[in-house]
């Protein structure tokens, strides 16, 4: 038997939800709490608009800019979430408008993966081109 409140938003909310429970909900962050920090830290924006309160609220439609440590997420918001559940049920809660990825350039001298420990004249060369 399922409690009221539980599979929608709370009445009078119009499917607006607080933004650190939706990007817990949508498995943007591990925990509430990071993602309350998050949003304290100003690492979110919502519709362009930085925030620094996690209780700032998102509704469907909104743009959300999230910047994380090593990439910038961009989703609009679809639906606000009812709980955390599993990666299929979290992307029905948003749109992924995030730019791909650069592409990463090897570093001079790398080896490729999986090919073993350098020689003595490989680790010369490196060396010579490192500059030492």
């Amino acid at each position: 038997m399922s409690r009221s409140g539980d599979d929608e938003a709370p009445p009078g909310t119009g499917g607006r939800q607080r933004v650190d429970r939706w990007l817990f909900f949508a498995r943007v962050t591990k925990s509430r709490t990071l993602a309350a920090r998050l949003a304290s830290a100003g690492h979110v924006r919502i519709n362009r608009e930085k925030i620094s309160q996690p209780s700032e609220m998102v509704r469907p439609g909104d743009v959300l800019t999230i910047a994380l440590d090593r990439r910038v997420l961009v989703y609009r918001v679809l639906a606000p979430g009812t709980r955390r559940g599993p990666a299929a049920e979290a992307r029905l809660l948003y749109e992924d408008l995030s730019p791909p990825p650069a592409p990463r350039q090897p570093e001079v001298g790398m080896r490729p993966a999986g090919s073993g420990r350098p020689t003595k004249k490989e680790r010369r060369d490196r060396d010579r081109l490192a500059g030492d």
